[in-house]
């Protein structure tokens, strides 16, 4: 596994983001590419070892696409000069929720998991009303010190405890959130070591995976909206 034909890559994408520079430069998107998804076959091997429900992804299926969508941004640079990844037990979709993983020079790559999406109203009522009936097992996942070495809870929020919900709740400062995530740094040295990496990775979404399921329990019969 070749992590450094990634971060060569990535690097000389962000430095040249232009189409003319990107379509010049399809063989090496091609390489790093390949390389990225060579990585997450092994990643998923590892994964699988503790969650199963994993095993029958093809990575091709869980990468995104580096072209942003720059109408409604100030940045209009058309790449994101980044590899990412969602595995989950159905892919790459933000529900449920599985093991993220971003890939980006200048020591912005991380290991995520949880629910990023705020925008889709009904899972933020799902995981508020179930935080809300078990906050003791979510107090008992977020505050063990295995996942205190890694963790801490993020994600967008109200000022204040929405409407229908107690605000003196003992988990009532989680229930003003509309996304529930986790986010581990990793700097880009920690990525030149493919084998360490891939070690730490396992690790890191081992601790993590409590939370994961979760936050999948609450989660349970969420349908994605259609368009």
């Amino acid at each position: 596994m070749n992590t450094q034909l990634m971060i060569d890559y990535l690097s000389a994408l962000s430095a040249n983001n232009n189409r003319e520079w990107y379509h010049d430069n399809k063989d090496d998107n091609k390489k790093a590419s390949a390389a990225f998804e060579k990585l997450l076959q092994s990643l998923i091997l590892e994964i699988g070892k503790f969650d199963n429900s994993i095993l029958h992804n093809n990575p091709k299926d869980l990468t995104f696409k580096m072209v942003r969508d720059t109408r409604f941004s100030h940045d209009k640079s058309p790449y994101n000069p980044a590899f990412r990844a969602h595995i989950s037990s159905m892919g790459k979709l933000p529900v449920p929720v599985g093991y993220y993983l971003m890939i980006k020079p200048g020591n912005q790559s991380f290991l995520g998991g949880g629910l990023f999406a705020d925008m889709f109203k009904d899972a933020t009522t799902m995981v508020r009303d179930y935080i809300a009936q078990h906050g003791a097992e979510w107090e008992q996942i977020i505050h063990d010190s295995e996942f205190e070495q890694y963790f801490t809870v993020q994600g967008t929020a109200l000022k204040n405890v929405p409407a229908g919900y107690e605000k003196e709740h003992p988990q009532a400062e989680y229930l003003k959130y509309k996304s529930w995530y986790l986010e581990y740094p990793i700097k880009d040295e920690e990525l030149r070591d493919a084998e360490a990496f891939l070690t730490k990775a396992a690790e890191v979404f081992r601790v993590m995976k409590p939370f994961n399921d979760y936050l999948n329990k609450a989660l349970a019969g969420f349908q994605m909206p259609t368009r």
